[in-house]
């Protein structure tokens, strides 16, 4: 069973910045896809940034330059550093973890994470 663990949400100022971990476990880590996605209230769960297990990524078009997703394939660990946040960024965010092969082959989810920004 893959396991995903997130970690860093909390509540911030409009235009402060916010680091979003998520530890990852039962799977080999490296040929993962990994993203970030988030839910605000009453809205559907829309993607935020994806990285690849070359190394590749992809973001929504409302964090591009603002957001970036980083991972660590030795640590099994995907970051998401966010700056200069806004109230439309206030969100549950979700880690998420595509295994392409294998036994485990799907798509999991972590519980999320409450991020806040208050104007």
């Amino acid at each position: 069973q893959v396991q995903l663990v997130e970690s860093g949400g909390g509540l911030v100022q409009a235009g402060g910045s916010l680091r979003l971990s998520c530890a990852a476990s039962g799977s080999i880590f490296s040929f993962n896809v990994m993203g970030w996605y988030r839910q605000a209230p009453g809205k559907q769960r829309e993607l935020v940034a994806t990285a690849t297990s070359g190394g590749t990524t992809n973001y929504a078009d409302s964090v591009k330059g603002r957001f970036t997703i980083s991972r660590d394939n030795a640590k099994s660990t995907v970051s998401l550093q966010m700056n200069s946040l806004e109230p439309e960024d206030t969100a549950i965010y979700y880690c998420n973890s595509i295994v392409p092969f294998g036994a485990l082959k799907g798509e999991y989810w972590g519980q999320g994470t409450q991020v806040t920004v208050s104007s």
